[in-house]
């Protein structure tokens, strides 16, 4: 069955638009979930396929939303929760203290 994820080729989405000289990130916190996605495979373990399972579960509606590096973050926090590392919420509430400055010390 085709998902949302399939829609490459597809009738109706046009063409595929490609950046002249396409930087590789195009925000600086795009490096930052790079560098937690090399860390957690590592040290929790999953591979490609792993992160692409969890990436074609995402709703449609979301992954159209989404950037590429949005969705990679989105199945990292699934992959940690299924694997038992940490729970959503654990992760909006370390999240959360991020944005007020707390633990960045």
């Amino acid at each position: 069955m085709d998902g949302i994820h399939d829609m490459g080729g597809m009738h109706g989405f046009g063409r595929v638009e490609r950046e002249e000289d396409e930087p590789v990130f195009h925000h600086e916190w795009e490096k930052r979930a790079f560098g937690i996605s090399l860390q957690v495979a590592d040290s929790v373990g999953f591979v490609d396929d792993h992160l692409r399972r969890s990436i074609e579960r995402v709703p449609a509606d979301t992954y159209l939303r989404v950037t590429y590096y949005e969705l990679w973050m989105r199945s990292i926090e699934a992959i940690l929760e299924e694997k038992g590392v940490l729970t959503i919420a654990e992760i909006d509430q370390r999240v959360e203290e991020l944005k007020r400055g707390e633990g960045n010390g």
